[in-house]
C-alpha cells in the first residue's frame, strides 16, 4: 500500500499547483525556450516549485519536467521516487485552449505504483493505483475523501471503440493500429486531445486506446500509467507488449499503447 500521507501530499501538491497554474493562465505570463526549443513559461516553474516544496516532506527524492535531473549513478539507487510534470501541455497552455494537467506518480522498484492527474481548468482530478484503488473528486473535495468517487473498470469498449490521440494528424503505425481496432470491433470513434488529459478520458471511461508514435519522457505518463492499471488496464511498449518501467538511464518512453481493459491487447508489429 502507498502511505496514506504520500497520497495527501500528493493530491494538495496537483490542487495548490493547480490553483497557481490557473491564477497565471488568467493574466498575460511569460514565456521562453529551453535549449531543446521546447516552451516553458512562468507558471511551469511556479507549479514545479510548489509541487517541490510539499513532496519533499515525504523524505522521497523527485525527478521531472523542470526540475534539475541527479545522475543515474545517483537514481539507479532509488528504490521510491516521485515523478512529476507539473505543467503537462505547456503548448496548450499557450494557446489558451484549457488542454493541460498537473501529473505526478510515485515510482518504485522502477514501476509506477500511485498517480495524480489533475486538471486544473475543470478544478478535478483522478488518482490512485493497484494497491490503493481509483478515485475521482473535485478540488474542493479534497480534504473529505468520504466524497471521493470510486473509479472502476469499465466491463465492455465503448461503442464504438474510441480512439484517443494527440492533435497532430496520425502517424503510419497508428493508422495500421486502427485498421486493425476496424476489423475487430467495426467503427471506430476519434477524440484528439492534449497533455495527459488522455488518461484521465480513458480511466473515466470516454476512450478505451491510446496509442502514441512520438517521443514522450517518464513524467509524461507515469500517473497515468499508475491510474490505468488500477483499474486493469495497461500502458505497454508499443513493440513488445510489456509493460513500461521508470527511473531509467534514458528518461524518454518508447512508443507505447494505452488501453483501459485486456480485451483490447492487438497484434504487435515489428
Amino acid at each position: 500500500m502507498v502511505p496514506q500521507i504520500f497520497i495527501e501530499k500528493a493530491l494538495h501538491a496537483a490542487v495548490q499547483a493547480s490553483e497557481e497554474i490557473m491564477r497565471i493562465y488568467e493574466r498575460n505570463f511569460a514565456t521562453e525556450f529551453k535549449t531543446d526549443g521546447s516552451p516553458v513559461t512562468e507558471a511551469d516553474l511556479a507549479s514545479s516549485e510548489i509541487i517541490r516544496k510539499i513532496l519533499s516532506e515525504t523524505n522521497v527524492p523527485l525527478t521531472g519536467e523542470e526540475q534539475l535531473k541527479e545522475p543515474y549513478h545517483v537514481r539507479k539507487n532509488w528504490k521510491r521516487n516521485w515523478c512529476v510534470d507539473p505543467l503537462d501541455g505547456t503548448k496548450e497552455f499557450i494557446k489558451r485552449n484549457g488542454e493541460f494537467s498537473v501529473n505526478i506518480a510515485l515510482i518504485e522498484d522502477n514501476r509506477p505504483v500511485f498517480g495524480v492527474l489533475a486538471s486544473p481548468v475543470k478544478r478535478e482530478l483522478i488518482y490512485g493505483g493497484k494497491a490503493n484503488g481509483v478515485f475521482h473528486a473535485a478540488f474542493g473535495q479534497v480534504n473529505d475523501l468520504q466524497l471521493h468517487r470510486v473509479l472502476e473498470a469499465p466491463e465492455t469498449p465503448n461503442a464504438p471503440l474510441i480512439f484517443c490521440s494527440s492533435r497532430a494528424p496520425h502517424p503510419t503505425k497508428a493508422l495500421i493500429l486502427i485498421r486493425e481496432l476496424r476489423e475487430r470491433f467495426g467503427e471506430v470513434g476519434f477524440l484528439k486531445r492534449g497533455s495527459a488529459l488522455k488518461f484521465m478520458d480513458l480511466a473515466l471511461n470516454r476512450a478505451d486506446i491510446y496509442a502514441r508514435y512520438a517521443p514522450t519522457m517518464e513524467w509524461d505518463i507515469a500517473a497515468g500509467q499508475a491510474i490505468l492499471e488500477g483499474l486493469g488496464g495497461s500502458v505497454c511498449h508499443a513493440e513488445t507488449g510489456l509493460p513500461l518501467y521508470y527511473n531509467k538511464e534514458n528518461l524518454f518512453n518508447p512508443y507505447f499503447v494505452a488501453r483501459t481493459q485486456p480485451l483490447l491487447d492487438y497484434p504487435m508489429h515489428d
